[in-house]
């Protein structure tokens, strides 16, 4: 008989803009419009600490999806993701109003630097008391490129190797100031730091390089946990040998099973453990007091969605512009290869068609882009929503949930009022927070630095 497992995740999946993940939810006449201040943020900072969250992250893109005819207008027009502020302050007010959450933002090692994106989180986290998270992206599109000041977006796999150098050099400065470097001997003559337990980094790669020291010292997780969400094959691989924290995109349990057996078995040929590493989902949960009431804030919920949503959504992921190919007619090959930026929702979609030359309206249709439906929705009472989020995890289909919002903050609200203390009930997620930093809450150990390699790749 297969062991009970209790040790459930529940990350919320945020957004910095006027809708959540779901770009119709800001239609919804339950979400609040004050989504410009931090006034918003920290109501659902609160809501997630009172469920006992593990984490709060934010998704981030650097540009408006504004690829579909090259056209910034529908994305402002229909409210489709168009405000993109950036994480750092809001994780910092969030944070300054709970004491448990774990907090995380979205960082690209495309357009940004080593040094920069290891002292902003490696700071955060000593002013959260050890409770930040990075999500490590290789960013999307060529709209984010031509935003930071380059011609075009790199290549996929060219976009990864140098994110292997990136991350090495962040946690290579990360671990440079060894736990017991820090002194403070306030006596004339005495000892601030050990200068032979603060190490230069000398770090030179193909891509990258940065000589240190680093300037921030150790929080008491040691420093932030890395998540990470590649899904393409060179994704995976990424994700494998880096993430702490792995979200993973499974469109139905039998699937997330098998995709979830295949990744764990990555983590343990990339030499680490799968046991150390949390897998994590997302979905929507939609809750009611019966499931009539459920299915009927569904159905609403799915008539939010416009086609402008679809269209410009699918051109920020993929990088590829659609506008110019009637719906019905098939994509060509050379178009295809043309697709730079998500890959592995560009081979879903050849999958689920049963064709290699799929039309717009198959990855309209496929991809359920802009809609509820882009991930698993879990409807009904608290029991129900319950039972199938028991059935993936004790399944072994996964290690929790990224919980996306239908619309903010009701959503949060909803599940933690409703789903929050079933799941506390069946035994399946914790009553309180192991302890104060966001490795203890996960169960994750917390790296030792022993100093850096002066190593040149």
């Amino acid at each position: 008989m297969a062991r009970m497992r209790t040790d459930m995740t529940l990350i919320a999946f945020l957004q910095a803009q006027n809708c959540s993940n779901f770009p119709g939810s800001w239609r919804h006449p339950e979400a609040i419009p004050d989504f410009l201040t931090a006034d918003h943020y920290v109501r659902i900072a609160r809501t997630l600490e009172e469920g006992k969250f593990h984490l709060a992250f934010f998704d981030d893109r650097l540009a408006m999806p504004d690829i579909y005819g090259d056209d910034h207008r529908p994305a402002v027009q229909y409210g489709i993701r168009s405000v993109k502020m950036d994480l750092i302050p809001l994780l910092t007010a969030m944070g300054m109003a709970t004491r448990f959450l774990g907090l995380g933002g979205t960082y690209s090692t495309t357009y940004y630097e080593p040094f920069h994106v290891a002292r902003t989180f490696a700071t955060l986290d000593l002013m959260l008391g050890g409770r930040a998270a990075w999500n490590v992206v290789t960013s999307l599109n060529d709209s984010e490129a031509l935003n930071m000041g380059r011609a075009a977006h790199p290549a996929h796999d060219l976009r990864y190797d140098r994110a292997d150098e990136f991350v090495e050099c962040v946690l290579g400065h990360w671990n440079s100031w060894e736990d017991d470097a820090l002194v403070v001997d306030r006596r004339v003559g005495g000892v601030f730091a050990h200068p032979d337990r603060v190490h230069r980094l000398d770090y030179k790669g193909k891509y990258f390089s940065s000589r240190g020291p680093f300037t921030v010292p150790r929080s008491a997780q040691g420093h932030p946990v890395v998540i990470q969400a590649g899904q393409s094959g060179r994704g995976k691989q990424f994700a494998a040998r880096w993430g702490e924290v792995i979200f993973a995109s499974y469109k139905s349990l039998e699937n997330a099973k098998k995709q979830y057996a295949e990744l764990k078995s990555a983590i343990a040929a990339a030499g680490r453990d799968p046991a150390a590493v949390r897998i994590a989902p997302p979905i929507y949960a939609i809750v009611g007091e019966t499931r009539g009431i459920a299915k009927e804030k569904e159905a609403y919920l799915a008539s939010l969605a416009q086609p402008e949503d679809a269209l410009c959504l699918l051109g920020e992921i993929l990088n590829f512009d659609f506008s110019g190919i009637p719906l019905d007619e098939p994509i060509g090959d050379v178009a295809l290869a043309g697709i730079s930026g998500q890959q592995a929702l560009r081979d879903r979609v050849i999958a689920a068609a049963g064709t290699p030359n799929p039309t717009p309206r198959d990855f309209i249709e496929l991809s359920k882009r802009g809609t509820i439906y882009e991930m698993p929705v879990f409807c009904g009472t608290a029991a129900d929503v319950a039972d199938e989020m028991e059935a993936w995890y004790q399944g072994e289909a996964c290690d929790g949930f990224v919980v996306a919002a239908t619309h903010r903050p009701g959503a949060y609200e909803d599940f933690t009022r409703y789903v929050v203390p079933e799941l506390q009930r069946r035994g399946v997620f914790h009553k309180d927070y192991a302890g104060t930093t966001l490795r203890e809450n996960l169960g994750l150990p917390r790296p030792i630095a022993r100093g850096v390699p002066r190593r040149a790749l």
